[in-house]
């Protein structure tokens, strides 16, 4: 694969992978994006480039929250996330009529290898994809139905009401106090294997492995609980971990994409 081969040439050293309330906030996605970018192969760095007529990979990352005040775009609302019970598999339930995350992923790469799509159509669909992978990794947009991926869970932030999930994708993140720029050059210490290691598969694996923690995060807070710098202390890492794959995963799936003839 073309991708392992350009980890292994470009980084032959230990490197850094670095570098939202409704998902990741856009700190977080603007930091899996800017990983993604550190691990391009040249080929697919250029054909990006051009699609997205110089506008960065971060830059774009929340293109697809943005669109979200667009009533055109209503319908796209349930593509950012996937509820279903904690105890089965996604491939157990009936897909959504209306769409879900994985569905939305598929369709973003269907479109950017069709040679039938116009380049408006790719442009569209790849800031919708680099959304996406960022979604994919929170591990409450793989929740439950009925508390809405943990929305209906109310707890506190310090002294703010808030709830579980927004305290994955924004509290902690906003809280750490880091730009998008500084916390992607400050995430866990990878080597070339172990880059090699999170980018295998394909997104629903990455969606599975996700999966893993949700329960986790479930378990990590009270109804009403007031959670601060222990609660930092005890998850954070799990968000820098997270944003690190979903960066390297990000990148995997680009590179393969438009490193095809």
């Amino acid at each position: 694969m073309r991708f392992i081969c350009f980890l292994i040439c470009f980084f032959p050293l230990w490197v850094t992978a670095g570098n939202f309330p409704d998902d990741w906030g856009k700190t977080g996605h603007r930091t899996t994006a800017e990983v993604a970018s550190y691990y391009l192969t040249p080929v697919a760095r250029e054909r990006i480039n051009s699609l997205l007529q110089g506008k960065s990979l971060a830059l774009v990352s929340n293109f697809a929250d943005d669109i979200k005040s667009d009533e055109r775009y209503r319908a796209l609302d349930p593509w950012h996330y996937v509820n279903f019970p904690l105890d089965k598999g996604y491939k157990d339930q009936s897909p959504s009529a209306s769409g879900d995350i994985a569905q939305a992923i598929g369709k973003c790469i269907r479109v950017l290898k069709d040679p039938a799509s116009d380049r408006e159509e790719k442009e569209f669909h790849l800031k919708l994809l680099i959304h996406f992978i960022g979604d994919l990794h929170q591990p409450l947009h793989i929740g439950r139905a009925e508390d809405k991926g943990g929305n209906d869970i109310q707890v506190r932030w310090f002294s703010r009401g808030t709830n579980l999930h927004r305290v994955w994708d924004t509290e902690m993140i906003e809280s750490f106090d880091m730009s998008f720029t500084e916390l992607s050059q400050n995430l866990p210490v990878v080597t070339p294997e172990e880059v090699i290691e999170i980018a295998k598969g394909d997104y629903m694996d990455w969606m599975q492995d996700t999966r893993k923690i949700t329960s986790e995060v479930y378990n990590s807070a009270r109804v009403g609980e007031k959670l601060g710098y222990r609660y930092m202390y005890d998850h954070f890492d799990t968000v820098r971990w997270q944003l690190l794959k979903g960066g390297i995963r990000l990148a995997a799936l680009l590179n393969e994409i438009f490193n095809e003839p």
